[in-house]
């Protein structure tokens, strides 16, 4: 894939994930819809509206090429075949969740109970999964992106609805790096469209901290989770108080 498609995929992906659409790209540049889906289409992106339109984004040119370059040949999400062989599998799982935040296999060893012969036959299914390729010496380079997202109802989110939540929300969230907090409103699809913009944005974001901080040894580090989430919803006492339309 050239370098020029795959910057414009990326920032179509990113796009979407912002719920951008051409007619906002449009009003920003201050040209016609049907130009900005052109230039998209021909991917004839000069440089000045390339980084107008990362303005958009909140990003900077630099930003687009890193994420660009990163999420080369990477897939943004499973297939219901890989989901469900990761969830029925804990170790396989463990495996695949430490290469998506780039370990090694020295750090996988030294912290969990998995043997060495155990992790390289872990690390062999995860490349015949096409997960990750495996290189000489237990090293691999990652074929899924930091921001990748499970099926809808498939295997993982069946998982994490029932199981992973569950116990993450289980907690008073007190103490150190623990945060919680629960807002309620009625707001105009507007506003709407601006908060679920800023949610993808910190996604975006954290997905790239979590990439950055690869570098970083493992006992400066630490497992955090972090839910962000927002729906159409009333309280169910308050719901029912409601009068009949």
């Amino acid at each position: 894939m050239s370098q020029i498609k795959q910057i414009s995929n990326t920032l179509k992906a990113l796009l979407r994930q912002q719920h951008i659409t051409y007619k906002d790209i449009a009003n920003h540049l201050s040209m016609s819809e049907a130009n900005v889906k052109r230039i998209f289409s021909t991917q004839s992106f000069a440089l000045d509206r390339l980084e107008e339109i990362c303005q958009l984004l909140n990003l900077s040119l630099s930003d687009l090429f890193l994420i660009a370059e990163k999420q080369q040949d990477q897939i943004s999400q499973l297939t219901p075949e890989q989901e469900k062989e990761l969830v029925t599998d804990t170790k396989l799982f463990l495996v695949a969740v430490c290469v998506k935040d780039s370990w090694t296999f020295a750090d996988i060893l030294k912290y969990y109970q998995i043997t060495e012969h155990e992790c390289i036959r872990l690390l062999a299914k995860l490349d015949k999964l096409k997960m990750i390729q495996l290189l000489p010496n237990n090293e691999y380079k990652l074929l899924i992106a930091q921001d990748f997202r499970w099926i809808p109802n498939g295997p993982l989110e069946q998982n994490i609805a029932t199981d992973v939540f569950s116990e993450f929300m289980h907690s008073r969230f007190k103490g150190e790096n623990n945060f919680r907090f629960y807002l309620r409103g009625t707001y105009s699809q507007s506003s709407i469209d601006i908060i679920q913009r800023k949610l993808n944005q910190l996604t975006k974001e954290a997905a790239l901290l979590n990439q950055e901080d690869a570098k970083i040894p493992l006992d400066k580090r630490q497992h955090i989770g972090m839910l962000c989430a927002m729906r159409p919803w009333e309280y169910t006492p308050f719901a029912k108080l409601r009068k009949p339309t």
